[in-house]
């Protein structure tokens, strides 16, 4: 490996976008979507093939980028909102203090929601959050007008223009329909254009590090008339339906237009997956126009590149929409690095099997800025396995298995993957499943019940046990998982911090 001491810190450039399934990207072979910048960059670059998102919705995914915490550490193993990030360790700031000029643009999630979290500068949309829009209980300096750019941007634009215009709910809608507006006024856009900006107003004398936060494809699912004409004749393959799968709706839950389960109306289901794949398409091209307003400031050489999503979308895989379940839909997401300048000896082309999370972000981007690594981080740095295999065998093994979870009332979720094997175990009601992932990666068939799968089940089960052991919520007894225990979505500790 290049010592980065040795010549110019190299800038760091991370995209993230927002409910982005780990198999939406054209050089998989996915059937549908289109996506060539990113395609590019993992065919010159490498692609991380598991990596998961811990926890998998934006408030507790995006605590681990920031601090590369495990889930139990930064505390929030659930969705919670307004609690506030108390972290004393974060990602951008231990860039700033490092000599980086360092801005977020776009997507934080954060509270309060103008906090720096160690940024020189935000320039923030957060997409619609229900409680910042709360117009009878939101404290003024809180309220989306206060505190969100886009808004400002576009109404100064369009005036009197609002996110909900459109009549979209812009959290987890399953109903699309196009952006009504001119195309370089979405939010997509914008984010684009605001980092780009950023590129001008810079500290030449620094390298930066720039968080470019994308809040789509995550609903509303609003494409531009352009990319969603990309898709209207599409030949859409069905979402994967397990044999375990609910195969009746008697509530109708498919007709909320913010369902979360359920049978919904095929042409509705099909128009949420073209303007979906559409979204992505849209971040794709203008990813590809910001690469090549890096070029034209002569850094694209000098700039370590990072791309991934705070979690995924089920997209009506097993009747199931929306995130925070631990199925591949869900958890599992996009990772690509890319290093054109070969600041760090990667190995272009090549896809790592190991499994990373959310938390190797800021150790590996600290890494790769030659910049200390702060003894309470708990992720790693990744690029040793973005070598040549054989490389890190050298040094020490990597982790042997992820733990995940989402607190959501009876849906709560305890899980434990190796990118090959996956246990389930659902707290509130004692359900188990468990998926051979390298024979079926689509989790078709729950296998608990396998008479040839025990010893495994029973392996994970234990793994899951001794992650659990000591937990407040009580969740394991005498060496057993005790089921009906209340699942919380913060843990104390965040609050005795405060």
């Amino acid at each position: 490996m290049k010592s980065v001491t040795d010549s110019k810190r190299p800038n760091l450039l991370l995209i993230t976008v927002d409910q982005m399934r780990h198999d939406c990207l054209s050089i998989l072979g996915h059937p549908i979507v289109e996506t060539p910048n990113l395609d590019e960059l993992a065919r010159t670059g490498v692609r991380f093939e598991h990596a998961y998102s811990a926890t998998p919705t934006c408030v507790p995914a995006r605590a681990a980028i920031f601090t590369g915490l495990k889930q139990t550490s930064h505390g929030r193993v659930g969705y919670q909102e307004r609690v506030p990030w108390n972290y004393p360790t974060t990602l951008p700031g231990e860039l700033s203090k490092s000599g980086y000029h360092t801005q977020c643009v776009g997507k934080m999630h954060v509270y309060p929601a103008r906090s720096l979290l160690g940024f020189h500068n935000v320039v923030l949309h957060d997409g619609y959050l229900h409680y910042n829009r709360n117009k009878h209980d939101t404290a003024v300096q809180e309220h989306y007008d206060e505190v969100d750019d886009y808004l400002q941007w576009l109404r100064g634009q369009a005036p009197g223009a609002d996110l909900l215009d459109l009549g979209l709910d812009c959290n987890a809608s399953t109903v699309a329909r196009p952006w009504a507006l001119p195309e370089h006024l979405h939010p997509t856009n914008w984010t684009v254009s605001q980092s780009i900006d950023f590129l001008r107003r810079r500290d030449p004398g620094k390298p930066f590090f720039l968080w470019m936060s994308f809040v789509r494809p995550h609903s509303p699912l609003d494409p531009p008339q352009a990319y969603l004409d990309l898709y209207k004749d599409a030949d859409f393959p069905d979402p994967v339906i397990g044999e375990w799968a609910l195969k009746e709706d008697p509530d109708g839950n498919g007709f909320n237009p913010v369902t979360s389960k359920g049978m919904v109306p095929k042409r509705r289901l099909r128009m949420a997956m073209a303007a979906y794949y559409a979204l992505i398409t849209h971040i794709d091209h203008q990813i590809g126009r910001f690469l090549q307003a890096l070029n034209e400031y002569g850094e694209r050489n000098n700039t370590i590149i990072m791309f991934t999503s705070d979690h995924g979308e089920l997209l009506g895989d097993h009747h199931m929409y929306r995130k925070s379940l631990p199925y591949e839909g869900s958890a599992h997401i996009p990772f690509i690095v890319n290093d054109l300048g070969g600041h760090l000896d990667t190995l272009p082309g090549s896809i790592v099997p190991e499994v990373i999370e959310l938390r190797d972000i800021m150790p590996s981007l600290l890494d790769a800025a030659a910049t200390e690594i702060p003894g309470s981080v708990e992720g790693h740095s990744i690029w040793d396995l973005a070598r040549a295999p054989k490389e890190y065998n050298l040094n020490k093994p990597w982790r042997e298995y992820l733990h995940g979870e989402h607190a959501q009332g009876a849906a709560s979720t305890q899980w434990i993957t190796n990118g090959k094997e996956k246990y389930i175990w659902y707290s509130q009601t004692g359900e188990e499943q468990f998926f051979d992932l390298a024979q079926d990666p689509s989790e078709m068939h729950n296998l608990i019940f396998h008479p040839a799968m025990q010893e495994r089940i029973q392996h994970w089960r234990s793994v899951l046990i001794r992650e659990l052991a000591g937990r407040e919520e009580g969740y394991v007894e005498d060496d057993c998982l005790i089921t009906g225990r209340e699942p919380v979505s913060i843990l104390s500790h965040i609050f005795q911090s405060d």
